[in-house]
């Protein structure tokens, strides 16, 4: 990071990989994961494998926490030690998690000594990511906060994000059901299809099959027009690399973002969850 340059913060519901927090140069403040009364630092003490295999071992659904106020402080103090003239706060949706308050509580600490923008995504997992990539390019550009923050509502009123998961359980169970209520207790077998496009959960599909659900997320990313940064991601999926084959027959997926959903996203979103998120070209 340069003295004088704007310093991008997030946390790890970005899901954006180890290889790209260092290229990228952000720093990433870590939620909590908790299986019952064990507790765990996200992506320090718990690898994506192993939350998968845990959660399919263990008699708790999983549950997340916020990072303290304090983690957040000391992220911004570290990223102004390091010369930041400014920082940017990016953070999961407000209307999904306490992430974005305990920012913001930090941010008062650098009341009248530094400039700190704490940011609503009103997104999760790559869709996060993606905001976060646009952020350090054009912070790289030497873009200030302002700026940063335009192009950021920007995106977010052209962001799509997709869910399909295997089971409602994990997203009841934590509580973050929202609009996606009215499938519980419907069809015992359905494949759900959810969209957080806006921040909260909705829902967008409900499939009677696991193939039917894939078929149908292709068939809408296929329909769904001029897009931009198209990322698919999934949490151990056994059927994704057929379906990035399947997407293959008709789009370069060279071009494709891919990765892992992490702890914080698959505690809600479960076991086999797939995402799809993109931006509208205008």
């Amino acid at each position: 990071m340069s003295n004088g340059s704007v310093h991008i913060v997030t946390d790890s519901a970005c899901d954006l990989s180890s290889e790209e927090v260092e290229d990228l140069g952000v720093t990433v403040v870590p939620l909590s994961i908790r299986f019952g009364s064990e507790e765990f630092t996200d992506r320090t003490e718990l690898s994506v494998a192993d939350f998968y295999n845990k959660m399919a071992n263990n008699d708790h659904l999983p549950e997340t926490a916020a990072p303290s106020p304090g983690a957040f402080e000391d992220a911004f103090r570290a990223a102004a030690d390091a010369g930041a003239s400014e920082i940017l706060c990016i953070n999961l949706s407000s209307d999904l998690s306490a992430t974005m308050g305990a920012a913001r509580t930090a941010a008062k600490a650098f009341d009248g000594e530094l400039p700190v923008e704490i940011h609503d995504s009103k997104s999760i997992t790559s869709g996060l990511g993606t905001q976060v990539r646009e952020a350090v390019r054009m912070a790289n550009d030497g873009s200030k906060t302002a700026e940063i923050v335009d192009h950021l509502n920007d995106l977010q009123g052209r962001q799509v994000v997709w869910g399909l998961l295997d089971t409602l359980d994990n997203l009841k169970k934590g509580g973050r059901i929202g609009g996606a209520q009215a499938m519980i207790g419907s069809l015992l077998q359905i494949k759900p299809v959810i969209d957080i496009s806006t921040g909260a959960v909705e829902e967008f599909s409900k499939q009677r099959t696991r193939k039917k659900a894939v078929d149908w997320l292709l068939t809408q990313i296929r329909e769904a027009g001029a897009i931009e940064h198209l990322c698919l991601m999934h949490g151990m999926a056994p059927d994704f690399d057929a379906m990035m084959a399947k997407l293959g027959e008709e789009r370069d997926t060279s071009e494709i973002h891919t990765g892992h959903i992490g702890a914080v996203i698959g505690a809600h979103g479960g076991p086999r969850v797939i995402g799809a998120t993109f931006i509208k070209a205008k």
